[in-house]
């Protein structure tokens, strides 16, 4: 549901007409001049009005017009709802307009971005950055293409929160956008809170806040459903969702790949939640991963989780013939509890001897190499080294396998049908990003942490869209600013206990979850699916790049993509960087070739069998 954001002028009143949104609805400021401009739904916006103030949420809001006024009447001017963010769900934007000033922000976890421009002398905001791009007539940034093709899924912030368009700023999650009349400028509304509290002092308020994510969201009709693929995650808000919805509906993909114990867990979850309906979608109603026929493009960015964008186009449609309005899932569960190994360089500062112990007890269970990860503690450096490092060492060899110590999670690596200019472009950028990039907090822990969430988030906000569109709300707990907020609090070697499985979420849940499912210490593998899914797929996809809009600009070498992908595949390092690719061109064709935006869709199935997994023993 897009939107754009109006100062309230007399000059931005002007452009309303301006703006690229198909029979928009408007909200105006107390002015009577236009404010906001979009396309929503009643149940995914809310505005209130308190004298001069007026208040917007859109997205999930836990109440009504009449209590938002009144929170509202305590706001004067736009410093002021620095007051009312906490009592708001932490996924949703955020306007305020009052005595002719507005302010606009979006999540800290990025799940909801703000976007800016200038045009005509007036800076106007949106939530989409295609909308802006259109109204400005923009033009597409080859640069920020070319990282999207190198960086991928791994791609981390600022330059996954690039604009893939000319003229158009992208809003940092922390920061917010005030107007003083037609000029707007960026300020900072958050910062992380100090990592002071135990594991157990602060598994209290990790419950409470992933308690509140999940209840506040309810619907006003038709059932909720929910993820439940066995894992911790999703299986967590599965309890907590039964907690106030009995009549739950589940749903789970059945996997490939035999090894997987998955359909084990989630089995015992399903005799535990006994009031829920549980669906599981077989391996033969599934579309096959990598999958090209029908997938949806989003016009503002590639989905560069193109391996699966089949099967959750499905699911979406199968969810909404079931009724489902709101579901469900546990994506960011992995980002936020089971921290990367940056948090031991500061506490190898502030407590050598339990950081020596936990590099011991890592370099046991996961077999670290001594050497880089001894060096990685001592000298973890900054965030401009590591921006700086990714763009000296783009085009080398890989790097020997070490755990990620400093400043940055996945080592930015240029595949080999990348073409010598859009290697140029890439490591531009990375030169341009260690000039500029700041740490998302001075404790290396939390950075790291906020890290993962936003470079995620960036994927699962399309993954939303997708769901939007069959009508079905996707909601995502852990990327509640409160759920975040409650997991910063924690002091990160807390949480990273290797001798335990997500220590945190797991003290969280209990009593909520069953043990059995708390004790789990294995992640299921998808690796079967994934080569059957490319085996399968792999001749329309290369059909599709025999006319490459990427080829035509110059970023890509088409007889190198082949030679990669018809070798032998010794890992899976080829098929991850082919999804950013696949994203990267469908995304090109559909914002250069009129023709190519429409997509035929194979048919939902209109029944699903409930054949459950059994129990484990």
């Amino acid at each position: 549901m897009p939107f754009v954001i109006l100062p309230d002028t007399a000059a931005a009143a002007a452009m309303r007409a301006r703006t690229a949104l198909a029979s928009p609805r408007a909200v105006s400021h107390v002015s009577g001049r236009p404010w906001l401009v979009g396309s929503w739904t009643d149940d995914r916006i809310t505005v209130a009005t308190a004298g001069p103030v007026r208040v917007a949420v859109i997205g999930d809001c836990p109440f009504g017009t009449e209590r938002l006024s009144e929170l509202a009447a305590s706001i004067t001017t736009v410093a002021d709802v620095d007051g009312l963010i906490p009592l708001l769900p932490g996924t949703a934007h955020l306007v305020v307009s009052t005595g002719g000033r507005v302010r606009a922000q979006g999540s800290v976890s990025g799940l909801s971005r703000i976007f800016h421009a200038r045009l005509d002398g007036v800076d106007l905001a949106s939530d989409r950055a295609d909308v802006l791009a259109e109204t400005l007539g923009a033009a597409i940034d080859e640069e920020s293409l070319a990282v999207r093709m190198a960086g991928g899924l791994a791609l981390p912030p600022p330059l996954n929160e690039r604009c893939l368009w000319s003229g158009i700023s992208s809003l940092a999650p922390e920061r917010c956008l005030v107007w003083t009349r037609d000029r707007a400028e960026e300020r900072v509304w958050w910062n992380p809170p100090a990592p002071r509290l135990g594991l157990s002092d602060g598994a209290v308020g990790v419950r409470e806040a992933l308690a509140a994510a999940v209840g506040d969201g309810a619907p006003l009709r038709g059932p909720v459903s929910a993820d439940l693929s066995g894992g911790m995650d999703s299986t967590s808000l599965c309890f907590l969702a039964a907690r106030h919805t009995p009549e739950l509906l589940t749903l789970r993909w059945a996997e490939a790949d035999t090894a997987n114990d998955d359909a084990d867990f989630a089995g015992l979850s399903i005799k535990a939640l006994d009031r829920a309906e549980h669906l599981v979608v077989t391996q033969r109603e599934l579309p096959s991963i990598f999958d090209l026929e029908g997938v949806p493009t989003d016009p503002e960015q590639p989905m560069v989780t193109v391996r699966a964008l089949a099967r959750l186009h499905h699911n979406a449609r199968l969810l909404a013939h079931r009724g489902s309005r709101r579901h469900l899932a546990g994506h960011g569960g992995d980002e936020l509890f089971a921290p990367a190994p940056g948090h031991l360089a500061p506490l190898l500062r502030r407590h050598p001897v339990l950081a020596l112990r936990r590099l011991r007890q890592n370099r046991a269970l996961k077999r670290w190499p001594l050497g880089p990860a001894l060096a990685g503690m001592l000298r973890p450096g900054n965030v401009a080294d590591w921006w700086q490092a990714q763009a000296d060492g783009l085009g080398a060899p890989r790097p020997p396998r070490a755990p990620a110590m400093g400043w940055g999670l996945h080592a930015v690596q240029v595949p080999d049908w990348i073409t010598p200019a859009g290697r140029d472009l890439v490591r531009q950028a990375l030169r341009d990003t260690a000039r500029r990039a700041r740490p998302l907090s001075e404790d290396l822990g939390q950075h790291q942490t906020l890290l993962a969430v936003r470079t995620t988030a960036a994927h699962y906000r399309l993954m939303a869209r997708l769901f939007a569109d069959a009508g079905v709300h996707l909601d995502l707990p852990y990327y509640d600013q409160r759920v975040i907020d409650a997991v910063l609090r924690v002091r990160t070697h807390d949480q990273a206990d290797p001798r335990s499985y997500k220590p945190l979420l797991a003290t969280a849940m209990h009593g909520v979850v069953p043990p059995a499912i708390l004790g789990r210490a294995t992640k299921g593998e998808f690796g079967q699916d994934l080569r059957h899914g490319l085996t399968e797929n792999l001749p329309a996809i290369l059909s599709l790049f025999g006319d490459s809009a990427l080829a035509e600009r110059g970023l890509v070498d088409i007889d190198a993509l082949r030679r990669r992908l018809l070798a032998p595949q010794r890992d899976l390092t080829a098929v991850f960087a082919l999804e950013a690719l696949l994203g990267c061109e469908l995304w090109l064709r559909a914002a250069t070739r009129p023709a190519a935006r429409t997509a035929t869709t194979r048919p939902v199935a209109q029944t699903v069998e409930p054949d459950a997994p059994a129990p484990a023993p």
